[in-house]
C-alpha cells in the first residue's frame, strides 16, 4: 500500500538491474542478493544488498537533478556524522542513476547490523538511556563550523510549526484526545529559545536506532545531520523511553528546564503528524505517534507548570 499520493513504484527486477549497474560503475561486484525491507522507510524504499550494503530509492520526486543533489548532500552529512558518532552508522558508497523503469537517482550505503528499536523495546533500559546521552553529547560537541538551521521543518522556531499543527489537529479529530492535546501544544509552542544551534541527527525515532541486548549499537538515516535547536534530538526521550529512563537521559545530559520542555515540544510536533498520516498505510509509525503523545500527556503538568 502506498504511503504518499505521489509515490513512485519500484519493481524488484528494476531495483535489481539498477543496483547491479551502480555497483559495477563503482567497481564493486554487481551480482548480489537483493531484497526489499518492508516497512523500513517512509520516504525511501530500503533494500538489503548482499551482506554489507543497502540501497535507498526515494519514494517521491520529479527532478532527477534535484534528487541527485539532495542525495549528494546527504552523503556528505553521513560522512561527517560517522566521523563524530561514538556508535556505528551507515557510510555512503555510491549514487546510482535511474532509467525508464525508475526515474530517480538512489543511494547505496554500507549496512549496519543490529535490531531496529521500537517505542517499547528499550523503554526501561538505563544502559540505552546512557547510550543516547553519549550519542547526543558527541554530536553537540562536533561544532557547527558556523552553520545554523536553514530549513522550514523541525529544528528552528516552534511557532513555525503552527500551520502544520493546525492541519494535524484538523485531520486527527476523532482519533486522539484533541482537547488535551490542543491545550498542551498551546503551552509548548510558546516556549522561548535561548541556546545557539548545535549539530543534531534531527530524526532520532526508533526506526533510526539499532539495538542489541538493551544497548545502542548503530544509528541510521544520518543524512539529515545538521545544525538545529539543541532540543531537537531530545525527541528520543519521548519516542523511546519511559519516565525513569527518560529522567536518566536528562540527568546525563544536564538538560536545563527550558531545553527539556522544547524537546518535548519537538516530539509533540512530530508525533501529531504520524497518527493521521500513517494510520492506514504504516500502522507502526502511527502507533509511534500514539505512544509518544501518551507519554507527553502523562507528564503534561511537569511540561507546562
Amino acid at each position: 500500500m502506498q504511503m504518499h499520493q505521489d509515490q513512485l513504484s519500484l519493481r524488484p527486477e528494476v531495483a535489481r538491474r539498477l543496483i547491479g549497474r551502480a555497483l559495477l560503475v563503482a567497481g564493486l561486484p554487481g551480482d548480489r542478493d537483493i531484497r526489499l525491507l518492508s516497512g523500513a522507510g517512509t520516504t525511501s524504499y530500503v533494500l538489503r544488498v548482499g551482506e554489507d550494503l543497502l540501497a535507498r530509492f526515494p519514494m517521491q520526486g520529479r527532478d532527477p537533478a534535484q534528487v541527485r543533489a539532495a542525495i549528494a548532500a546527504e552523503h556528505t552529512a553521513m560522512t561527517e556524522f560517522a566521523r563524530v558518532s561514538p556508535f556505528p552508522s551507515a557510510r555512503p558508497v555510491t549514487i546510482g542513476e535511474g532509467d525508464g523503469g525508475y526515474p530517480l537517482p538512489f543511494s547505496v550505503q554500507t549496512w549496519v547490523p543490529g535490531e531496529v528499536a521500537t517505542p517499547t523495546s528499550v523503554a526501561g533500559s538505563a544502559g540505552f538511556a546512557d547510550d543516547l546521552a553519549r550519542l547526543i553529547g558527541a554530536l553537540r560537541e562536533a561544532g557547527t563550523l558556523g552553520r545554523s538551521f536553514g530549513g522550514t521543518g523541525r529544528g528552528g522556531d516552534l511557532t513555525g510549526q503552527d500551520a502544520w499543527m493546525t492541519q494535524c489537529f484538523e485531520r486527527s479529530e476523532g482519533m486522539l484526545a484533541m482537547s488535551e492535546l490542543r491545550t498542551l501544544w498551546s503551552s509548548l509552542r510558546a516556549l522561548p529559545r535561548e541556546d545557539p544551534d548545535v549539530m543534531s541527527h534531527a530524526d532520532l525515532i526508533p526506526a533510526n536506532l539499532l539495538v542489541a541486548d538493551g544497548r545502542l549499537v548503530g544509528v541510521l538515516d544520518t543524512g539529515g545531520f545538521a545544525a538545529a535547536d539543541p532540543a531537537l534530538d531530545l525527541v528520543c526521550a519521548w519516542h523511546l523511553l519511559e519516565a525513569p529512563a527518560r529522567a536518566m537521559l536528562r540527568e546525563h545530559l544536564d538538560c536545563p528546564e527550558l531545553e527539556w520542555r522544547r524537546g518535548a515540544a519537538w516530539a509533540f510536533a512530530q508525533a501529531m503528524g504520524l497518527v493521521w498520516y500513517y494510520e492506514v498505510t504504516n500502522p507502526p509509525m502511527a502507533e509511534l505517534g500514539r505512544s509518544t503523545l501518551a507519554r507527553l500527556l502523562a507528564e503534561s503538568d511537569g511540561l507546562t507548570g
